[in-house]
C-alpha cells in the first residue's frame, strides 16, 4: 500500500513539475523582403506571357483577395529580340471583352467562368511572337525592383512516334499512359519537357454535373517529373513514357479516384514536345524537386534556380511540336 501511495505521489509530483514548467512564447517572425515571382513563356508563332505575382509569407492568408492581391500592377515589361525591343502591355480579364475573354482563357488554359470570377492580371505584346532559334531579354522593373533574363526557343525535336498502351490488361482493361520515342540530335546539351492535354469532352454522364458536355482539359499539363536532359542518350533514339498530369489542387472526380494519373480509352490527346534550354531545364527541375519534397525536413535543402537576374521564377523559350493521339486497344 505504501509502496502505490508512493508511486501515485511521484507520478502526480512529475506531473506538476511539467506543468508548471509550461511557458507561453511569442515569436515575432521577421517581415520577409517582398519580391517579385515571373512566371514568362514565349513559344514559336505564339505572343509572349508574362504573370508577375509578390511573394508571399508562409503564415498569411491564401483566400481570393489575398490572390487578387499577389498580382503586380503597373510594372514596365519589354522583351527584346536580336532586332527590337516591345513594351507589354498589362491586361486583366476584368477589363476584356467577351471576345479577348476567350482568347485568354485558350491561351491561360483557365475558363472563361474562373477568368470572370478571378480577376488574373498578365504583360503581353500582340506586335511580337516567337521564332525558333531566336534569343530573348526580358527586362522588368517596378519601383525599386529591375529583373532582367534571356531565354532561347531551340531547334525543333520532332517525335518519331507515339503510342497509347495499357499497363495492367489483367486489372484494369481501360487505363493506360502515353509512350513516345524522339531521337536526340547529336549535340551535348538538349533538354525536354513534356505536355498533354485531353481535347475529347465528357459524357452527359459524368458524376459532376458541372464538367458534363466540357472539354476534359482547357490547357496543356505537364506531369510530375517532367523534364529530362540528353546526358545518357546525347544523339540516341529512346523511348520514355508519362502518365497523365494533374493540375494543382484539382477537385474533378478523375483526378481523385482510381483514373488519377492514366489517360482513358476513348480520350483524344493533344501531346505538346518542347524542346528548353539548360538554364530552363534546371529551374524547372528544381522546382519540381521542390514540390515533390513537400516541406519534408528529411528532405535535402537546395536553393530554386532561376535564369533572372534580380527576381525569383523564370523567362522560358519553348520550341514546341505538336501531336494528336487518340486512345485506343
Amino acid at each position: 500500500m505504501q509502496a502505490r501511495l508512493y508511486i501515485f505521489f511521484l507520478t502526480a509530483l512529475m506531473l506538476f513539475m511539467l506543468v508548471s514548467c509550461e511557458k507561453e512564447i511569442t515569436i515575432d517572425l521577421p517581415q520577409a523582403e517582398r519580391k517579385i515571382v515571373v512566371e514568362g513563356t514565349i513559344l514559336p508563332g505564339e505572343f509572349p506571357l508574362v504573370i508577375l505575382t509578390w511573394t508571399q509569407g508562409y503564415f498569411e492568408p491564401t483566400d481570393a483577395n489575398s490572390l487578387q492581391e499577389l498580382f503586380v500592377h503597373g510594372a514596365s515589361v519589354s522583351i527584346s529580340d536580336s532586332e527590337n525591343t516591345y513594351e507589354l502591355t498589362e491586361f486583366c480579364s476584368a477589363t476584356l471583352d467577351t471576345t479577348l475573354l476567350a482568347i485568354a482563357s485558350q491561351a491561360l488554359g483557365i475558363s472563361v467562368e474562373s477568368l470572370q470570377a478571378l480577376n488574373v492580371c498578365l504583360y503581353t505584346t500582340f506586335a511580337l511572337t516567337g521564332e525558333v532559334d531566336e534569343a530573348y531579354r526580358i527586362s522588368i522593373t517596378k519601383d525599386d525592383q529591375s529583373i532582367t533574363g534571356e531565354t532561347k526557343i531551340p531547334g525543333l525535336v520532332y517525335l518519331d512516334t507515339v503510342f497509347f498502351d495499357i499497363l495492367n490488361p489483367q486489372v484494369q482493361d481501360t487505363l493506360g499512359i502515353i509512350f513516345g520515342r524522339l531521337t536526340d540530335p547529336d549535340t551535348t546539351g538538349n533538354a525536354y519537357r513534356w505536355f498533354t492535354k485531353r481535347i475529347n469532352h465528357y459524357s452527359n454522364t459524368v458524376p459532376d454535373e458541372d464538367l458534363r458536355g466540357r472539354q476534359k482539359d482547357l490547357n496543356f499539363i505537364a506531369p510530375f517529373g517532367s523534364v529530362y536532359e540528353d546526358v545518357f542518350f546525347n544523339g540516341l533514339s529512346f523511348e520514355f513514357a508519362y502518365p497523365r498530369g494533374i493540375e494543382s489542387n484539382s477537385n474533378k472526380f478523375d483526378d481523385n479516384n482510381d483514373e488519377r494519373g492514366y489517360f482513358k480509352v476513348g480520350d483524344t490527346v493533344a501531346i505538346r514536345g518542347c524542346s528548353i534550354d539548360r538554364a530552363a531545364f534546371k529551374y524547372i527541375r528544381s522546382m519540381e524537386a521542390q514540390i515533390g519534397n513537400q516541406g519534408s525536413p528529411f528532405a535535402t535543402p537546395f536553393n530554386l534556380e532561376s535564369n533572372l537576374q534580380g527576381g525569383l521564377g523564370a523567362f522560358i523559350g519553348y520550341g514546341a511540336i505538336y501531336d494528336t493521339i487518340v486512345c485506343a486497344y
